[in-house]
């Protein structure tokens, strides 16, 4: 059996549940039932906590990735600066109008290479660690072993012959 219950609602909630009862077909008693039952009852745990954290879970990953990428892309960029900075000898000043015109060229060369491999989502880092891990496998172990302290720059080697600084197309 029903209890039956007396109380008063503001103009604004009768006017929402009367305007719910003609376009549900319920009765007000139904509705305040389902809505008593609905506000009283205990909340279950937050049903998307899980969701929440499997997706915390994979963007912790995905900057950990991300971390890792971009350190090795300023330690490469970093001693890319460094040797051709060692390397490059000063232009005479009777070279320069010509080294300027071949450094626009091998520039815009460079941005069309870089404009293609974004936009065939190759991506040069890739290529180069697996090269490595299948041709070269003991590089790592031996950059590994000649590491210092976590965050000390090691630089072992000297630059190369290779002068010519330009940038070849693939």
């Amino acid at each position: 059996m029903k209890a039956r219950f007396s109380f008063y609602l503001s103009p604004e909630a009768s006017r929402l549940l009367r305007q719910a009862c003609s376009q549900h077909g319920a009765s007000r008693s139904g509705i305040a039932d389902e809505a008593i039952k609905a506000f009283l009852s205990p909340k279950p745990e937050n049903a998307l906590e899980p969701v929440i954290v499997r997706r915390l879970n994979s963007h912790s990953k995905t900057l950990g990735g991300l971390q890792r990428d971009l350190a090795i892309v300023t330690e490469t960029l970093g001693l890319f600066v460094r040797y051709f900075l060692i390397v490059t000898p000063p232009v005479p000043e009777s070279e320069q109008e010509e080294a300027k015109i071949l450094g626009r060229d091998r520039f815009h060369r460079f941005v069309a290479q870089v404009g293609r491999r974004l936009a065939s989502d190759q991506r040069l880092i890739s290529q180069v660690l697996e090269t490595i891990v299948t041709e070269k496998p003991e590089l790592f172990a031996e950059a590994l072993g000649e590491a210092g302290e976590p965050g000390e720059i090691v630089d072992n080697d000297e630059p190369d012959d290779d002068r010519d600084g330009g940038v070849r197309d693939e």
